[in-house]
């Protein structure tokens, strides 16, 4: 059964609906669910459905595509000769179709455009020549190849400019969606439970499928990505290697943000990377945006110069600080390390950013959900917030993100340090909004006498689940 994806259901049925043409992009990362949500929603009720092959060649991709063919009702069995050839017999297969709206769904698109093969010029005139001429097709172009994604079709500069319909970008499951599937599922996991398996999972979908509801979360953990046969131990280079060409770039750019907790400068970047200063960097940081593994923010100065980039993928960073520096363990690595001050070092900034990939939930916590607002961070020689939430009514948010696993309690020294952040914000920044000291905890935190008059707003875990 198909869990959340409530707007992306939507926009699929009304363009399903419509009266014209349509054309849409579905992308995403890997293993996010893209194929099995067009599938759910037109349950398999395609009048062309086609996969693209991995690694083929061009005779093997237009083989490939006549499978498709016959299998969708050709008659004749010869083997198109170029992809002009082939999309004149989808054209005519498709027009003996009976159906109110022919649904035509292609997958893993980037995978059919081979060397020198004519495939995107021959696609562009598939649809400007006839399929948009007709008032009676939905096309769907799906594909986790990101680079190839948005350089030739999200920003194609020649035949498919302006042609799309609709783009549809496929994110990870939120905490709530995570919830709502283990309860389908029927696992015991409670929210504490749900939060240790998205910090390093996020909300990947197949990643989710491979947990064990017999295991705690500390032990699916171990089993995925430590056990010899582990289904993530081997994921991260197939991950990049499977999204973007020259992929190694992008993994440069993805292990020097995870050396750096508060992000990174383009220049920091660019020489803790190796990479070049050029056009073909920006490109790269761009699709790891555009894609979710990093972001892109301003400071509260809100100058462009001193932009932050930031690695915000779950996995990626765990895979970082645990994976990669212990290539031989086994089993029972991870339930060992659970107590050391590696793992409270990573989970602290772990839950900075889910805190981050769940803001629009923050904000209705706060009852700000109406209100416009700007998310930063601000740090000077002296103090440092993670997070800042710049409000249109007159009031500025300083966020404090702890995980522990009881109530927080503040000190006299952290209500020392906080006051004196909070003086720091107001000189540096010399706002004259009201500045309230926020608190997401994990279990709340508990009041005593260094949080009363200090702490206007205090959040648990569960504000994240909403």
């Amino acid at each position: 059964m198909l869990i959340g994806r409530t707007e992306e259901r939507k926009k699929l049925q009304s363009l399903y609906q419509s009266s014209k043409s349509e054309f849409v992009i579905l992308y995403g990362r890997r293993r996010v669910g893209k194929t099995y949500l067009v599938r759910e929603v037109f349950k398999n009720k395609f009048d062309f459905n086609h996969v693209g092959l991995a690694n083929a060649t061009l005779k093997e991709q237009l083989l490939n595509f006549n499978l498709s063919l016959v299998k969708f009702g050709k008659k004749e069995e010869t083997i198109p000769e170029n992809w002009l050839s082939a999309f004149e017999e989808l054209a005519k297969l498709i027009e003996r179709k009976k159906s109110k709206k022919k649904v035509l769904f292609i997958d893993e698109l980037p995978w059919l455009d081979t060397p020198k093969s004519g495939f995107l010029s021959a696609f562009e005139h598939f649809w400007n020549a006839w399929a948009s001429a007709r008032k009676d097709i939905l096309l769907i172009a799906c594909g986790s190849a990101a680079s190839w994604m948005i350089k030739k079709i999200i920003n194609n500069k020649g035949g498919l400019h302006n042609r799309i319909s609709a783009k549809i970008k496929l994110h990870p499951f939120s905490l709530k969606e995570c919830k709502n599937y283990f309860q389908r599922k029927q696992f015991a996991f409670n929210e504490y439970q749900i939060l240790q398996l998205y910090m390093v999972l996020g909300g990947v979908p197949f990643y989710l499928d491979g947990l064990d509801k017999g295991l705690s979360a500390s032990q699916n953990i171990d089993e995925l990505c430590f056990a010899e046969n582990g289904l993530l131990k081997n994921e991260f280079t197939n991950l990049y290697a499977s999204l973007f060409n020259n992929y190694e770039n992008h993994i440069a750019i993805i292990e020097a943000l995870s050396k750096k907790n508060k992000g990174l400068k383009r220049e920091e970047l660019i020489k803790s990377s190796g990479l070049s200063n050029g056009g073909g960097t920006t490109t790269i940081l761009n699709e790891l945006e555009e894609s979710g593994f990093i972001q892109r923010y301003f400071p509260f100065s809100n100058k462009i110069k001193d932009a932050l980039y930031q690695l915000v993928d779950p996995f990626s960073l765990f895979y970082f600080r645990f994976i990669k520096p212990n290539p031989k363990t086994t089993k029972g690595f991870w339930e060992l390390t659970i107590d050391s001050p590696k793992y409270r070092s990573w989970s602290g900034l772990a839950f900075e950013q889910l805190c981050f990939s769940h803001i629009n939930q923050i904000k209705s916590a706060l009852g700000i959900s109406g209100i416009q607002s700007t998310v930063s961070s601000w740090v000077n020689d002296q103090a440092q917030v993670d997070l800042v939430i710049d409000r249109n009514d007159q009031v500025v948010n300083l966020f404090e993100m702890k995980f522990p696993i009881h109530e927080y309690e503040i000190s006299k020294k952290y209500a020392d340090e906080l006051r004196n952040k909070i003086a720091e914000f107001k000189k540096g920044t010399k706002t004259k909004k009201a500045v309230y000291l926020s608190f997401l905890t994990t279990y709340g935190l508990k009041e005593n006498k260094h949080s009363r008059g200090l702490v206007q707003n205090s959040f648990d875990r569960k504000v994240l689940f909403l």
